[in-house]
């Protein structure tokens, strides 16, 4: 049976969990763009557990989209679900890798990244075609020397375990029952613990790899807040909040702001830490963002503008990030000079997701709605 758009049309999305998705998206750009100054060491990495927001979003997109699609399995096929989570993700995944592709060289380092300045026009535009498609690079493949399954664009490895989360769900979760999906929920929890409590970094930090470990560290990260997500769906009664993207927001920054916990000797506290946030925390602030309601237009328009920039800046930043991070190392400049520059590739990394979203993300999604949401 075939179905249009408009029968299958957007269900109203929750506009607080939209503003909170984008909030996050700017405490990443902030995360990174620090990064390079911790010279490695994430005890001293300032908003220290800015990493978590990849969990945030699984948790998110979990919630959205038992949301989105639970109900409406009898009106839409395998294929046309995933047609639209293609057209809803995969024009920025491009946009991505070209910005990666156009930065790469500028990112040269032989300090930092040791490969780019001996890689190849034609290598380079192999990497780039894999990341078209995301198709992850395998270790003999990377080309900037960090091991990243996609090294024009790294965090684009939150996508790729994105696409299998839609996947599984498209294929068998969305079939699981509320106690099926609440045991596998208990049992990825329990595994999320140990994992965190045993890791050798004493956190989640990973899943950019093709290689038993990263893959291991990525497939944790997704099973809690995917499943959850999905659950917690499932489950939901809202409660009456007022003012609930103002206090979630804050929420969100601190719980991706606290310091290192327990530095190098007690690794575990960390792990206590990172499993609280993705357990607790977490779930607590999308059930808190999605029961509360939006009473005033500037709280509307910043929730609306959060939530469109949100997945192209979390998309774009990187690849001008590594053409800072290589600056810094190349000319061995500290925090205390560099602040400057770090604050234009923010502002830069705003306005270029802006642009992306505006003439290039949004005019492309809806003609690719009009043309291929039929069988």
């Amino acid at each position: 049976m075939n179905f249009s758009a408009s029968q299958l049309a957007t269900k109203p999305h929750y506009p607080i969990l939209d503003g909170l998705r984008g909030v996050a998206a700017v405490m990443v750009v902030f995360f990174h763009i620090f990064e390079i100054f911790s010279g490695g060491d994430h005890t001293k990495q300032f908003i220290n557990h800015g990493y978590l927001a990849v969990d945030f979003f699984f948790l998110l997109s979990g919630f959205v989209i038992g949301h989105a699609y639970n109900d409406r399995w009898g009106q839409m096929s395998l294929k046309q679900f995933f047609k639209r989570r293609l057209i809803r993700l995969h024009p920025m995944i491009i946009m991505g890798m070209t910005i990666g592709a156009l930065c790469f060289y500028f990112s040269a380092s032989q300090k930092l990244f040791p490969l780019v300045a001996d890689t190849s026009f034609w290598k380079l535009g192999i990497v780039m075609l894999l990341g078209y498609l995301l198709l992850p690079v395998t270790i003999p493949m990377d080309i900037r020397g960090w091991q990243e399954m996609y090294p024009l664009n790294g965090p684009a490895w939150s996508l790729f375990f994105e696409y299998i989360a839609n996947l599984v769900y498209a294929l068998v979760l969305r079939k699981a029952s509320t106690k099926v999906l609440a045991v596998l929920t208990f049992l990825s929890a329990a595994w999320l613990i140990y994992y965190t409590v045993t890791s050798t970094g004493g956190d989640v930090i990973g899943g950019w790899s093709i290689n038993a470990e990263q893959l291991k560290i990525g497939f944790t990260r997704l099973a809690f807040p995917f499943l959850a997500g999905l659950l917690l769906h499932k489950i939901f009664s809202p409660i009456k909040l007022s003012n609930a993207f103002f206090w979630c927001s804050i929420l969100v920054i601190a719980i991706l702001s606290v310091p290192r916990i327990g530095g190098h000797h007690y690794l575990w506290q960390n792990g206590i830490y990172d499993a609280t946030a993705i357990i607790i925390l977490f779930p607590l602030v999308v059930y808190l963002g999605a029961s509360g309601s939006i009473k005033n237009k500037i709280t509307k328009k910043c929730c609306t503008f959060l939530g469109e920039l949100s997945y192209p800046v979390y998309m774009v930043h990187f690849p001008i990030t590594y053409v800072f991070y290589a600056w810094v190392v190349n000319n061995n400049v500290p925090l205390e000079q560099a602040w400057p520059i770090g604050l234009m590739v923010f502002v830069v990394s705003i306005a270029l997701a802006y642009l992306c979203l505006k003439l290039y993300d949004m005019p492309l999604r809806k003609w690719l709605i009009k043309r291929g949401i039929h069988d």
